[in-house]
């Protein structure tokens, strides 16, 4: 009886330390690592100037974005598109501050607001004047209606007001224009935002259609022709937080309608070029830009520096 004991016994250590030394082999061997996720890319900046870009505010952040622009106008170009550069003497340049912030309501909505205040200088065949106060500004809804996926881009829906903030009438003729800061129209507006990334590149894209209300300018019933926006962007990125920028922004509108009657020879369109070079990190992200006024139609010829910072909250 004993004798099965002791063997019972020994035959239950000895499995026991099968079992403990298979245990210990397996732990010393190195579980197979499963393979990383591939890292999602998407480098901080602070995007085009005039350009949307489809990401928004993810929900509960909010973004601030302060620009600073220095206008000079060079020339005009007339109803025909025909240049002719500003007389002898003559200047005609401006200040304008921007200030835009968004809001994400959820990780899909954002809601957005864009003021803008402007300082006008013009000095016309001696005469000099100076002008400023708030320009019109806008209110903003963005929903991403497709996130981006393998070849297929982002694409955002974009609401828009555009509010009347600006004066636009009993202008007084010795400031020779430069206390014309709007239009006087309240413009609601709808469009469509892409943006898609090639790794080094992220391209952006924008189309926005523009429908002016009717508005009394200095006792004349006054209707402005519905306009488009369009923009192309693409940012290509380089190492240590540096990016450069290019990107066209193109403006179509018809003629003004006033007391019933269109006025010929008054519709507007440009297509402005804009160059910059970025600098960014998690925190902050910078740019400065140069924009010039390619090609117009009653339109002023402007080249412009844009500078402007990005903060989240």
């Amino acid at each position: 009886m004993l004798r099965k004991f002791l063997l019972a016994l020994i035959l239950g250590i000895f499995l026991a330390a099968i079992k403990v030394n298979a245990i210990a082999a397996e732990e010393s061997v190195p579980a197979k690592e499963a393979p990383e996720a591939e890292e999602e890319w998407y480098p901080p900046s602070a995007g085009p100037v005039t350009t949307w870009t489809a990401p928004m505010c993810a929900k509960g952040q909010f973004l601030i974005q302060p620009f600073f622009f220095y206008n000079r106008t060079r020339g005009t170009f007339d109803a025909e598109g025909k240049y002719r550069s500003l007389n002898k003497g003559d200047r005609k340049y401006q200040y304008q501050e921007e200030l835009f912030m968004e809001y994400g309501v959820t990780d899909r909505l954002a809601v957005s607001a864009d003021i803008f205040y402007q300082e006008n200088y013009v000095r016309e065949d001696g005469a000099s004047a100076h002008s400023s106060g708030f320009a019109d500004s806008y209110l903003y809804l963005r929903y991403c209606m497709l996130e981006e996926k393998k070849w297929l881009p982002q694409v955002t829906g974009l609401l828009q007001v555009k509010m009347p903030m600006g004066k636009y009438q009993h202008l007084n003729p010795d400031k020779l224009g430069a206390d014309a800061m709007g239009t006087g129209s309240w413009d609601p507006a709808f469009g469509a935002i892409i943006t898609k990334r090639i790794k080094p590149f992220i391209f952006h894209a924008d189309a926005v259609f523009s429908f002016p209300q009717k508005v009394m300018i200095d006792k004349a019933k006054t209707r402005y022709a519905p306009y488009a926006n369009y923009d192309f962007g693409v940012e290509y990125f380089l190492p240590k937080g540096f990016n450069l920028l290019l990107e066209a922004n193109g403006y179509l509108q018809g003629d003004t309608w006033s007391d019933g009657g269109r006025t010929p020879g008054t519709s507007t369109q440009y297509l402005n070029i804009c160059p910059g070079i970025g600098w960014s990190n998690d925190k902050i992200q910078t740019l400065i830009a140069y924009q010039r006024t390619l090609v117009g139609k009653n339109m002023d010829a402007n080249d412009s520096v844009i500078l402007t910072c990005v903060y989240t909250f």
